[in-house]
């Protein structure tokens, strides 16, 4: 993968997150059992922790620009 496709990966995944948290708060409100909507949320999380560690290595891989 691209860095810049893991990016913007990464920058979709987190809104979804955020959605996904809003969602879980609602369903808790309404008193309605959240387990696999946090299941949801935990697999969301460790994607986008994976593609953090992608995304390091990578962005470690590029050739430096000299200054």
């Amino acid at each position: 993968m691209r860095l810049e496709t893991i990016r913007g990966e990464i920058e979709r995944l987190r809104a979804q997150v955020a959605l996904q948290r809003r969602e879980i708060l609602q369903l808790q409100r309404a008193g309605i059992a959240t387990a696999s909507a946090e299941a949801l949320l935990q697999r969301m999380l460790e994607r986008i922790d994976g593609l953090c560690v992608e995304r390091d290595r990578l962005k470690a891989a590029q050739p430096r620009a000299q200054a």
